[in-house]
């Protein structure tokens, strides 16, 4: 597939007189959803913990590489490259896929339903979040019918094994190709933004779809969500009760084992003996991750971190990364630095605020165009050479 076609095409439309309905940058993007959004949906999105200096870091990270370009190698015809990857078993037709993002109804009432059905189209790999606002099974559906593409579950395990033990064996029946795992978030971190809106859309009942239709969270309520708005509120409270583990160490992978034969991922790695301990316990995957600056400010970015995880476990494990990924470059930054795929955040979540399914679409095909292009202007002909 050659993604690099979205370039012409813009151009050709140009001709016309039609030019992007969107900016084809991250960072216009964002302008865009400051100017367009609710504040208080545009802070969920785009806020970070503390003084966001991790956030930033995140970005500022990839100006300490930079690309060495070959010449005369072919690959800058448009079917002289290949971007193909396989990571955790599943086959991708570029090293990307769509960030685990929840509470998505608050961007666009459409949520993950118009994600599956941007990334379907294009074949392009996606995670969806246990804090969801449309169900494991809803969006498994919606993918399949528009013309399918791999995806991956990824699990906020609750303090409650049985419920996180449901949502697994939900997910692999309904068809994800892997588990993802999130370490980085036994609670929430300081967001000042939030905080000073007083937002937190989980009490709202926003984003706990997974939940509210699961039959052993459903068998901890006295009443049924839908059948009151006291019955509403006491299932959130349940919920609250049971979000974030403190009780997690390495060895709880053998847990998810029992549960399920996907490969399984943890994601929010940033130490090498942290990578070495979930390999060992069985883990296929690590994904390098900050959570996008939203947990711990101060930390390393995550791109900072990349390279000794890969030395680590990288001849054991499928390793990721995640968090700051803007543009092409950044991608090429991270293969050579070992990773074999990203996942892709905030900037498609601004697509979906600005034009649902066709902003996603948009976000997408701006990013593996720049990715298709930019590999090819380098002399990279394969994404998995070395």
């Amino acid at each position: 597939m050659s993604f690099g076609q979205f370039q012409n095409e813009t151009y050709f439309l140009g001709l016309g007189g039609t030019r992007p309905a969107l900016p084809v940058t991250a960072a216009g993007l964002e302008a865009r959803a400051r100017d367009t959004l609710a504040p208080e949906v545009f802070a969920y999105i785009a806020g970070g913990a503390g003084t966001e200096r991790t956030m930033a870091n995140n970005i500022a990270a990839f100006d300490e590489h930079w690309l060495v370009p070959r010449m005369w190698t072919g690959s800058s015809a448009p079917d002289g490259r290949d971007l193909s990857v396989t990571v955790l078993g599943t086959a991708l037709p570029a090293p990307v896929l769509t960030a685990p993002i929840g509470v998505l109804e608050l961007v666009h009432p459409d949520a993950e339903r118009a994600v599956a059905r941007a990334v379907a189209p294009l074949g392009v790999g996606s995670v969806l979040s246990t804090a969801a606002s449309t169900t494991i099974e809803d969006y498994a559906a919606t993918i399949a019918e528009a013309g399918g593409a791999p995806w991956w579950f990824q699990l906020y395990w609750p303090a409650d094994d049985e419920v996180a033990r449901s949502l697994v064996e939900r997910a692999e029946k309904a068809g994800a190709a892997a588990i993802i795992v999130t370490a980085d978030t036994p609670g929430m971190g300081w967001r000042p933004r939030d905080l000073e809106l007083a937002h937190l859309p989980f009490l709202q009942a926003k984003g706990v779809a997974n939940y509210f239709s699961d039959p052993v969270f459903r068998g901890r309520l006295q009443a049924p969500p839908e059948e009151s708005e006291q019955a509403r509120q006491m299932a959130v409270l349940t919920w609250v009760g049971m979000f974030g583990n403190h009780t997690l160490r390495p060895e709880s992978i053998s847990t998810l084992r029992e549960w399920t034969t996907l490969p399984i991922a943890v994601k929010g790695i940033l130490h090498p003996d942290d990578a070495r301990a979930v390999v060992d316990a069985g883990a296929n995957g690590v994904i390098v991750s900050n959570h996008g600056g939203r947990q711990v400010d101060g930390a390393i970015a995550s791109l900072q971190a990349l390279g000794g995880i890969v030395s680590a476990v990288g001849d054991r494990a499928d390793v990721l990364l995640d968090s700051g990924i803007r543009c092409g470059s950044d991608i090429l930054a991270t293969r050579d630095l070992g990773a074999k795929a990203v996942l892709y955040g905030r900037p498609w979540v601004y697509g979906l605020g600005l034009a649902g399914a066709d902003g996603v679409t948009h976000a997408l095909r701006s990013l593996l165009a720049d990715l298709d292009i930019t590999a090819g202007m380098a002399g990279i002909s394969r994404f998995t050479e070395a």
